[in-house]
């Protein structure tokens, strides 16, 4: 089973940016589909962004022109760039494989966007 570890959330300004890691325990080189989601309080985990081992993403409509997943199949890391954050972005971000399997999902790492 592959352990998942989120990290590199923080305080940041709206506008601002940060990038958030996924390192996985083992190899996700066959692992087709790595997400990001996200859950702010009070609300349901969502889903954010994924890519496949070809590289393929795709975003929610929330995160889209903004928000950049990518994949270090040598490092075996899942990364998302957050640009333009906003005030509604303020969530813990999780990653997992898609489709989720429920034993994947760790700690998560918080991001908050506020001046």
């Amino acid at each position: 089973q592959v352990q998942l570890v989120e990290s590199g959330g923080g305080l940041v300004q709206p506008g601002g940016s940060v990038r958030l890691s996924c390192a996985a325990s083992g190899s996700i080189l066959s692992i087709n589909v790595m997400g990001w989601f996200r859950q702010a309080p009070g609300k349901q985990r969502e889903w954010v962004a994924s890519i496949t081992s070809g590289g393929y993403q795709n975003y929610a409509d929330s995160v889209k022109g903004r928000f950049t997943i990518s994949r270090d199949n040598g490092k075996n890391t899942v990364y998302l760039q957050m640009n333009s954050l906003k005030p509604e972005d303020t969530a813990v971000y999780y990653c997992n494989v898609l489709p989720v399997r429920r034993g994947y999902w760790g700690q998560g790492t918080q991001v908050t966007v506020s001046s």
